[in-house]
């Protein structure tokens, strides 16, 4: 494909980078395309993304519409077979902001004045559209082939919520139709796993902006999920040693100016509160109070480690635009747990969380991710604790573990916390990009700020090392993850629902509630149906919406033979068995964690 540069020259595209032009190119069309929609409208940026593009529009008071974007899509789309030639050229700074201020572009004219007096102005035109911009683009209009609008959403100018909040439009380019129809497979897709959906069929969760966006609510089946995960982390928790604790969800701000949290974190932490002269805040996360706890007492040597957990409530605020449902929320609850070690116990504990990492992924059938040794950026001073020599010891330190575990990883610049390097263990769920599900991190920093100490075997004090460490990550988000990898359909020990028990009508009603007790009796969680619909649309219902592993279908030959008609949900089969060897094989499958 051929493109041509700022400078006015043509050249042949290298192959690794024909989409991103692609998708660059595809954001100035689109911008024509609203431009003569929309003669008044301002254009702030118009980047390529990893998956498409967006431009950021000032439309004043105008709100667009589904068919808006439809229209801006076959406007789009008459570009192209316009074949408009791309042609470029460079001005000098004040001719530039003389062009940008001719033609009413505030936004484009403010970014030539944040750009250094040095910098060369270069520009793009296709047809009546002119944009500043660096390219290189496509030569043609018609090049691009395969595209799509996908929606709106708001933006800031230069990203700050001080500025004017502007009209974000994204779109998706690639090479070929095929790709584009597997995108829109996979569009499909995300919609069928979603949590939210899911969540709302099920009767899992719930939220209201009457009691705020961010806040979900579990509803009981949800949360009868919810205690199975807690029940399931924390019984894996106590036989490797760890001791549960329980903390307040508010702390002063004082705690969090000794942990550093309010210097580095303050902006993702909800405004103080001011009780009879104090400062309180809803705590982000739970290091703090677990630091207090360690204090709290003299150690020795001989203690350690202390593995202290929690499942504790967190609080952050996010943007109500980055809010998705229980996957990100404005509270949740962290499978949290510090471990408070000596340095020659680094290795060994680091380990053994692994361990734990993966042996959970196990029970869960998760088998498709990556680790990742998370680093700071030297460069950031900002963002991370000012101490060479602690980060280089910690960077070591953790580094040298997962070679001696031969852990396969990668190292990230720039994604540590602000106090120490971390292992972080990203999944790749069915749909959608990777994120972190667990993370070890090794910190040498807060223990050294709350001043923690222990008496080494000689009777000096010393300093213990933490390892904080979440397997789980989030309970909630885990549950997003886990919903949206099975569909909701959940293995059996972790079914909100296990067993449905169907009567196919009143005639057969007492033996299914004779079925159902002694199915409760068992400590099987089970529901009988005792509606006046027919059968089938009670099996749809369950298998469909309560997505119950086992249906059983109980009619008159069931209840003159006294056995069940087992249904089962994965693979719609019924087979006929006793009450005790249903019994048996649901209780197997939850004891083994049947997945």
């Amino acid at each position: 494909m051929k493109i041509i540069y700022k400078d006015g020259t043509v050249g042949e595209c290298p192959s690794e980078e024909v989409t991103h032009v692609l998708r660059h190119s595809a954001a100035h069309i689109m911008a024509q395309a609203i431009q003569r929609l929309y003669p008044d409208a301002d254009f702030a940026y118009g980047p390529a993304t990893e998956r498409g593009f967006y431009y950021d529009v000032d439309l004043g008071d105008q709100k667009l519409s589904d068919e808006d974007l439809e229209n801006i899509e076959k406007e789009m789309r008459k570009i192209a077979k316009e074949n408009l030639p791309f042609k470029s050229f460079i001005l000098p700074r004040e001719e530039a902001v003389a062009l940008m201020r001719e033609r009413g572009a505030k936004y484009k004219e403010e970014h030539i004045g944040d750009l250094p007096p040095e910098a060369e102005i270069s520009f793009f035109q296709q047809g009546d559209y002119i944009d500043m911009c660096v390219g290189p683009h496509i030569t043609y209009t018609k090049a691009l082939k395969a595209f799509k609008i996908t929606g709106q959403s708001g933006a800031y100018w230069k990203n700050d919520a001080k500025n004017k909040m502007l009209t974000r439009i994204n779109g998706v380019a690639f090479q070929t139709q095929d790709e584009l129809a597997e995108y829109e497979r996979q569009v499909e897709e995300a919609k069928a796993r979603d949590h939210r959906k899911i969540g709302k069929e099920m009767s899992l969760f719930m939220s209201d902006d009457l009691v705020g966006k961010g806040l979900p609510m579990f509803l009981p089946k949800g949360y009868t999920l919810w205690q199975e995960l807690e029940n399931y982390i924390k019984e894996k928790e106590r036989k490797l040693g760890y001791e549960h604790v329980m903390t307040p969800c508010v702390g002063t701000v004082a705690l969090y100016e000794t942990s550093g949290h309010w210097a580095h974190y303050k902006e993702n932490m909800f405004p103080a509160m001011e009780v009879e002269g104090e400062r309180f805040v809803l705590r982000p996360m739970n290091c703090p109070h677990h630091m207090m706890i360690y204090a709290n007492r003299q150690h020795s040597y001989r203690e350690l480690p202390i593995r202290i957990g929690e499942i504790a409530h967190d609080f952050r605020f996010e943007s109500s635009g980055t809010l998705k449902g229980i996957e990100r929320g404005r509270h949740f609850c962290q499978n949290d747990a510090h471990l408070f070690v000596t340095p020659d116990q680094i290795e060994d504990e680091v380990g053994r969380v692994v361990d734990l990492i993966f042996d959970v992924y196990k029970d869960f059938g998760i088998e498709n991710y990556r680790c990742v040794l998370s680093l700071r950026d030297p460069e950031d001073t900002e963002k991370y604790h000012p101490d060479d020599e602690m980060w280089n010891k910690a960077e070591d330190a953790l580094r040298r573990v997962l070679d001696d575990l031969k852990i396969d990883y990668t190292e990230e610049i720039g994604e540590a916390a602000f106090y120490g390097p971390k292992l972080d263990v990203n999944v790749k769920p069915a749909v959608g990009a990777e994120y972190t599900l667990s993370t070890c991190q090794l910190d040498f920093c807060l223990p050294a700020k709350f001043d923690l100490k222990y008496t080494d075997s000689e009777g000096n004090e010393q300093t213990p090392v933490v390892l904080h460490r979440a397997i789980l990550g989030s309970l909630d988000r885990f549950m997003a993850y886990i919903i949206e990898e099975t569909k909701g359909k959940f293995p059996v020990w972790l079914a909100p629902l296990q067993v449905k028990v169907l009567p196919v009508s009143d005639k057969t009603m007492e033996y299914a509630t004779e079925i159902n007790e002694a199915i409760e009796n068992a400590g099987i969680r089970t529901q009988l149906d005792t509606r006046n619909e027919k059968i089938g649309y009670k099996i749809r219902e369950a298998q469909q919406v309560d997505r119950a592993p086992y249906m059983l279908v109980i009619g008159a030959k069931e209840a003159e033979n006294k056995n069940v008609s087992v249904r089962s949900r994965d693979t719609g089969e019924t087979t006929e068995m006793t009450l005790e060897e249903f019994v048996s094989k649901v209780k197997n499958e939850i004891e083994t964690k049947a997945h």
